[in-house]
């Protein structure tokens, strides 16, 4: 990945509809070399996916999960991934090792996250962060 690749890529992070003929005048280089490098970044894995950002009212937090030691973390967190309210899934150091981010419907919804996640065997400890604003980064 070159600098090309990355200025193309903090185009997409903010809007990833942005028309290819858009980043490459913002980028200074063809419609087609955009394309073209786009696709190899799919192919790469480099880009895993394009997402929508919502502002739809919900709740939104971050669920800090502990595990206990001698647990697959990696098969936690591809559990929780497939959750509805589950936006995403970090494997994190520190003092939790698990964090959700999480846009629930309301804070009863939330809760039941919350719930799910406890009655895990696996999840020793749980600390939820509610998200008071975002902004684009």
């Amino acid at each position: 990945m070159d600098d090309l690749d990355r200025r193309i890529l903090n185009i997409l992070r903010r809007d990833a509809r942005t028309p290819y003929t858009e980043i490459a005048e913002s980028v200074g280089t063809s419609e087609g070399t955009v394309r073209n490098r786009v696709e190899r970044m799919l192919d790469d894995g480099a880009i895993e996916r394009f997402t929508v950002a919502t502002r739809t009212g919900n709740v939104k937090a971050m669920v800090e999960v502990g595990v206990a030691v001698d647990v697959d973390t990696r098969a936690v967190s591809d559990a929780m991934a497939d959750w509805d309210a589950v936006d995403y899934v970090w494997q994190v150091s520190g003092e939790e090792d698990i964090v959700l981010v999480v846009d629930a419907a309301d804070t009863n919804a939330l809760n039941d996250l919350i719930t799910k996640a406890r009655e895990l065997d696996e999840v020793v400890s749980t600390k939820t962060r509610l998200i008071l604003n975002e902004t684009l980064g």
